[in-house]
This record gives structure tokens, sequence and C-alpha cells, in this order.
């Protein structure tokens, strides 16, 4: 599956921003860890921890940073590069497009196209695939069995794999990936209690994502009560993210894995929420904040901050507790000694004053 690559061709990809120590006029055939490769591969030292590992390596070519200097094997070449990870991505993304080459543009004849739709004929339209009454479609992709609901509107170069579904009225900007099973438009959970009984509230508006935004599987988002649940430019959602009604996420978050988002919460630009953290509605998440996995967040955030636990608390007040807490069982212990102690020397005291 790999296609084969010369050292010439790798510092195309990489561009003039690198230093090549040493030679190699083989082919390149692989990627691998710095433990695992061999001689063909190409590997990288991405994490200062695995620097050790480099010596041995018997990867033919290796991507370094910009200051290491250690001695190479013989017949080796190291590329030192500011960012060895972000360059293996970049040799990567070569590699993408000749693995998943963009299917060619093009309605296929199962797909069902309503009346007023617009579709650009740059655009790949894959099988089975549903679009709505005055849907309008950029020169993107849409893999097999993806719907997308009446007046909604997808972006140039936008990619959505199968299975996925855009509501009515809403808009995907460019650039955009929606992998398999998300869902952007369903209903926001709205009820009021009304005498007894638990009534419907409309949701009327509709889901905004703004260009290079990706939403992982199975990930949903809401369409708003009214308005827009909006997501902004270059924030990258994980696999089963739920993200509610009139939600406004700022430009480049990044929200991992099974995270759930209250109505009406907004997250200023750049923040990060970890895997199973839950955030309650109508608050404020400040710009650069970051959310640790598995925090409740219950009240709003300082831009910057870095919080942690349930409910969220400081970083720091919960790493200090955390170890404090270890501590618990051998303080209960002394405290049960002392206080024996205290009762024996009371016991004591008491005979002798009679």
């Amino acid at each position: 599956m790999f296609p084969s690559y010369t050292l010439r061709r790798l510092l195309e990809i990489l561009g003039d921003d690198c230093q090549v120590v040493g030679d190699y006029d083989g082919s390149i055939r692989g990627i691998a860890p710095l433990e695992q490769a061999r001689s063909g591969d190409l590997s990288f030292l991405g994490n200062p921890k695995y620097r050790s590992l480099v010596a041995s390596s018997q990867a033919s070519v290796i991507l370094v940073p910009e200051d290491y200097e250690a001695a190479r094997a013989e017949g080796q070449v190291h590329i030192r590069i500011k960012n060895p990870s972000y360059a293996l991505a970049l040799v990567c993304r070569d590699i993408e497009g000749t693995l998943f080459p963009k299917p060619p543009a093009g309605i296929h004849p199962s797909a069902v196209v309503e009346d007023g739709a617009e579709v650009s004929p740059d655009a790949s339209i894959g099988a089975f695939c549903h679009i709505g009454a005055d849907a309008k479609i950029g020169a993107a992709v849409l893999q097999s069995h993806v719907t997308i609901g009446r007046s909604a509107v997808v972006g140039d170069e936008s990619y959505l794999f199968p299975h996925c579904w855009v509501g009515d009225y809403c808009e995907v900007g460019r650039r955009n990936r929606l992998h398999g099973g998300c869902i952007l438009g369903s209903d926001g959970y709205g009820y009021e209690y009304i005498e007894g009984e638990h009534q419907r509230v409309p949701q009327i508006g509709n889901v905004v994502t703004e260009d290079d935004v990706d939403v992982g599987a199975n990930s949903t988002i809401d369409r708003a009560r009214f308005g827009s649940t909006r997501i902004g430019l270059g924030s990258k959602l994980d696999n089963q993210v739920q993200i509610a009604h009139n939600v406004k996420v700022g430009k480049h978050c990044l929200i991992v894995a099974q995270v759930g988002i209250s109505g009406s919460t907004l997250l200023g630009d750049g923040v990060v929420v970890g895997g199973q953290a839950g955030i309650a509605g109508h608050l404020k998440l400040g710009a650069g904040a970051m959310i640790a996995g598995g925090t409740a967040v219950v009240s709003d955030v300082e831009p910057g901050s870095k919080v942690r636990g349930y409910p969220a608390m400081p970083m720091m007040l919960f790493n200090r507790m955390a170890v404090l807490q270890r501590k618990l069982p051998e303080l209960f212990k002394r405290f049960d000694q002392l206080e024996k102690t205290v009762k024996s020397s009371g016991a004591e005291t008491n005979r002798s004053s009679k």
C-alpha cells in the first residue's frame, strides 16, 4: 500500500526549510517508529523522550529536530526540521492522496437530486445520496448514503463520508470533513412542562460550520431553537461529541471524544476540551481555556484557565488535593493512634487524681 519515495521526492514535499545530513540513494518503502524501523523505512523523532532510540534505529531516513546533532548510523540520513511530527504529517498527506484518491466528478445514477437543488459540475455525489430541494452543493465529495436536507449548503472541497446527515437549512463551510454517521441539524433538546406534560418546543434554527471544520464519526450537532448553532473556523470535533442547541464554538477549538456541551454555552477561540468532559448550559468558557478529560464544568471558566475535576476547579488545586487524598489512609492511621494515646493519658491522669 505504501508508495515508493526517493529522498529527492521527500524533500520536495517537505520544502526548503530543512537541512539534510548524509545521503541515501535507495527507495523509501515504509514509515515506522524508531524502534521498529528497518532499512528503507522513514521514521521521526517527535517526542524528546524517545531521543535515545535514534542512535539504534535502523531507519534509512529520520526526521529530527533542528537542534539534533548526534552522530548518525552509516548509510543513514537525518533531516533536521523545525517540527518533525508535522513534517511526517505532510508526507502522510501526500500518501493519503495516493491511497484514497478523490472520486471523479459526477452524480451516481442511484443518487436522488430533488427539484431546485444546485450541484456543482465539479462535485462527486456517491451512490444512494439524497439531496433535498433547493440545496446547494459546491465542488465537494459526498460518499455513499449521504443525506442533504432542503435548502442546505455544502461548501467547496468539503468531504462527507458515508451516512452523514446534514439537516434542512444547515450550512457546511469549505474544506470541512464530516466523518461517517455524524448528524448536523437534529432537533435541539427543548421541552416545556405544561399541565403535567412535556410539550416539545420547536427548533427552527440551523447549524453552521465555518471553514476547515472536522466533525468525527457519530457526533451530533443540534439545530438552534432559533438562530444558529455555530462551529467556528478551524475547530475539530472528535468522535461521539454532542453539541446542543445554540452553542457557539469559537475558532480553532479542540473537542475530544464523548464530550457533551449543553445548550447556549459559548466557547471562546482556542478552547480545548478533554474526552468525556461535561459542560452545563448557558456558560462562557474564555479563549484558550483548557478543560481536562472527565471534568464537570458547572460555572464560567476564565480565559486561559486550566481546570479539572468534579466539579471543575483550578488544575493546580486539583493536583494538590489528589496528592493529599493519597495520604489520607496514613493520616487516619496516625490520627487513630494519637486518639488512643490521648485517651490513655486521660485515663492515667484520672487514676492519679483519685
